[in-house]
């Protein structure tokens, strides 16, 4: 039991890290300047 309790503990750092390594990539390969968004709320600009 608590050999398994090992692996999960492992296994849920093992996914964090993963996802946290996507995440930074995404917010720096984003491109830079202003985006435009239109959608069912209208039209939204937001400077990056």
């Amino acid at each position: 039991m608590k050999q398994n309790t090992l692996y999960l503990v492992i296994g849920a750092l093992v996914v964090v890290v993963i996802a946290l390594g996507i995440y930074v990539y995404r917010e720096q390969t984003r491109p830079k300047g202003v985006e435009l968004k239109i959608d069912d709320n209208g039209i939204s600009i937001q400077e990056n």
